[in-house]
């Protein structure tokens, strides 16, 4: 049972210079690492040596990932003196490596996330990004009460929930009854359990363990048990728990011929999915009607189309009132409204399932994509608002290039956007006499987003080039705002 250093709540000192030492000692250990996770990370402690750089030093020379180390820690001073704390560039850099420390799920990683977590939070008490960076670490480790207590704060802090904590908090409470209904199952399966809640969990834990293999199961599973229950109570990490319950109902399977292990397996795989999915309702969503693609395509035949990009163009266009004048109006994941630039009507909302960023404004018609059921069948279940959609797009219009056109990472490798899958389909069904795209410049006058999503990196996974080429070369005519396929 490893236990990462706990932390439970914000540093209340979370000094800056502090942070960026650990930083600077950390880039030391992943510079040059063969590890992908970590290599990503060791590449924003670089960037983040350039924003420190910056404001700690007067060098203009380039900084190499092998003089990071150095340069940063003769920089760390310097920065932390001048700046007075965290400004936002400072403050996007640590949160940056943060998330990839997060992502790389390492002990010495997710301990280098905490620390810039209390920086964050002692510098700007504020911060959303902050307080959901914290509590996914702390969920991370295991301390899931502290962890919800963290996603409360942040959405506390925010209006718009568009990473669907308020359905991640709501999974790991229901996840937590689960897993107390199984040890309480457990304990009166096995009532001499309670003779051996006392004690050290970890030695009662291995005292089951040499029993089992020696072949005292009758005297193995009750400290077994015992520990399980001693965890609970103890409020040990969530992480260290689910691997002793799977080791331990693995060991009640070997011996056979029990009449309960049937009901504890059930409790254990649900509380487990929870965890790994969030809470499943209903398989149908409530108050809305499903379209196949034929359905969609006569929804759309003989109407005149617009896809709006959510790119800096549009924002400044001054064309709202024409957008507004086509008979449907596309939009897609976090568009912002603005009605003199983006006009008003939202017909078509189309957004990936990973966010759910506007799916409570209502439209006529939402299409929501993802490359895997599963989670796209997930999302749609606890992300969906009822009553802010009409009609909503079946399995048929998952992830149209794929699943429709049958174009394969072979031919296409990149993940294509919501914007190119939905433009695909359109192309595909052909039945728009007009089919026009509204600033799409591919992002290069930046994103024009709502304010909760204006922090979101622009991926790299996607093959933006190759989406422009394909859009270019079916072009009818082209202006500065306005690209025309029909």
């Amino acid at each position: 049972m490893t236990r990462v250093q706990n932390r439970r709540a914000p540093a209340r000192g979370g000094e800056l210079d502090d942070c960026l030492h650990a930083c600077a000692v950390h880039s030391g250990k992943v510079v040059g690492s063969l590890d992908r996770r970590r290599a990503e990370l060791a590449e924003q402690l670089r960037k983040l040596l350039v924003v420190v750089a910056m404001e700690g030093t007067t060098t203009s020379a380039p900084v190499s990932a092998g003089g990071a180390t150095a340069l940063l820690k003769r920089a760390v001073k310097g920065a932390a003196s001048s700046s007075g704390g965290i400004n936002n560039d400072l403050l996007d850099a640590l949160l940056a490596v943060a998330n990839k420390a997060l992502e790389c799920g390492y002990n010495d990683e997710l301990n280098l996330a905490l620390v810039i977590s209390d920086t964050v939070l002692a510098q700007r008490r504020n911060s959303r990004a902050g307080w959901r960076l914290r509590a996914r670490i702390l969920e991370g480790l295991g301390e899931e009460r502290e962890a919800v207590e963290a996603y409360e704060r942040y959405l506390e802090l925010t209006t718009d929930d568009g990473f669907g904590v308020a359905s991640r908090i709501s999974g790991m409470r229901r996840a937590a009854e689960l897993e107390s209904d199984l040890l309480g199952l457990l304990g009166r399966q096995v009532p001499a359990a309670a003779d051996h809640v006392r004690g050290p969990a970890t030695a009662t834990w291995a005292e089951g363990l040499a029993l089992q293999a020696v072949g005292d199961w009758r005297a193995a599973e009750p400290r077994l048990v015992g520990a399980l229950l001693a965890l609970a109570e103890d409020e040990a990490p969530v992480n260290d728990r689910q691997e002793l319950l799977s080791q331990y109902l693995d060991l009640r399977l070997a011996e056979g011929n029990d009449a309960g292990l049937a009901q504890a397996v059930a409790l254990y795989a649900e509380q487990r999915r929870i965890r790994m999915r969030g809470p499943v309702g209903n398989p149908t969503v409530d108050g809305v009607q499903w379209i196949s693609l034929g359905e969609f395509r006569n929804q759309i035949a003989g109407k005149s189309v617009c896809l709006i990009a959510n790119s800096g163009r549009v924002g400044a266009s001054g064309i709202g009132k024409q957008i507004d004048d086509y008979d449907l109006v596309v939009r897609f994941n976090s568009y912002k409204i603005d009605p003199k630039h983006t006009g008003e009507r939202t017909d078509i909302h189309v957004s990936i399932h990973k966010h759910a960023f506007n799916w409570e404004k209502p439209v006529t018609t939402r299409l929501i994509f993802g490359g895997v059921s599963g989670d796209w069948k997930h999302s749609l279940r606890n992300k969906l608002v009822p009553g802010a959609q009409k009609f909503l797009g079946d399995e048929s219009l998952r992830w149209p290039m794929r699943n429709i056109g049958q174009i394969t990472t072979d031919t296409w490798s990149g993940i294509p956007t919501s914007g190119f899958n939905m433009l695909w389909l359109l192309d595909f069904l052909d039945v728009s006499p007009t089919l026009d795209l509204i600033g799409f410049d591919f992002y290069e006058s930046g994103a024009y987003r709502v304010q909760e999503a204006m922090k979101l990196a622009i991926t790299s996974v996607h093959e933006y080039t190759s989406e422009k080429d394909w859009v270019m070369q079916r072009a009818q005519s082209v202006t500065d705002m306005r690209i025309s396929l029909r």
